[in-house]
């Protein structure tokens, strides 16, 4: 009886690290985006502190954001983005899902391959479709992610006001970098 509970707890324990080995992640990624305009203030903001998954076995990756976590070189602007435009109290993270079309984990090398990103993106309550390319290498034990893309504010409800419509960009360009570990 013991030694069989001996295999079962052994049996767990390397099922845990097989499964273990398959992901990679992170809490530590960034994110930045920008929305300024020639001649008015900076609309610039950086989040380091966000979290993302890859299932190496499947090409599965998600990853997601605190809006509150956004910082701006200008305090007021910082309030203004959460409570006037994201309402970060109401919805406080935004959320990439998809999947990597035709990833294999053993391609990757310390060379950069691109991939397609195909899945959805939850910001501000609203969940569009969302496709994107996504720049993978490969460094020792950790996969550096990289990945930029454009997001217009009314197509996630998004309500800047007619005040300062002219100081915000309708398209807001977003860069991710992850170094997932295992």
């Amino acid at each position: 009886m013991k030694m069989k509970y001996i295999i079962v707890c052994l049996s767990f324990v390397f099922t845990t690290l097989v499964v273990a080995q398959e992901k990679y992640s992170t809490k530590n990624g960034t994110i930045v985006f920008e929305a300024s305009v020639p001649s008015f203030e900076e609309v610039k903001a950086k989040n380091e502190n966000v979290s993302a998954i890859l299932n190496a076995e499947t090409g599965d990756f998600a990853s997601l954001v605190l809006i509150n976590g956004f910082r701006f070189k200008v305090a007021l602007m910082e309030e203004h983005f959460n409570e006037n435009y994201m309402e970060s109290s109401k919805f406080p993270k935004a959320i990439v899902k998809g999947k990597l079309k035709d990833f294999s984990a053993s391609k990757l090398t310390e060379g950069t391959l691109n991939y397609t990103l195909e899945g959805t993106i939850t910001i501000h309550g609203v969940t569009k479709p969302f496709e994107t390319s996504i720049s993978i290498s490969k460094k020792g034990d950790s996969l550096l992610v990289e990945s930029q893309f454009v997001l217009n504010p009314t197509d996630f409800n998004i309500e800047i006001p007619k005040i300062v419509s002219n100081k915000i960009a309708e398209e807001v360009h977003v860069s991710a970098k992850y170094s997932l570990l295992r």
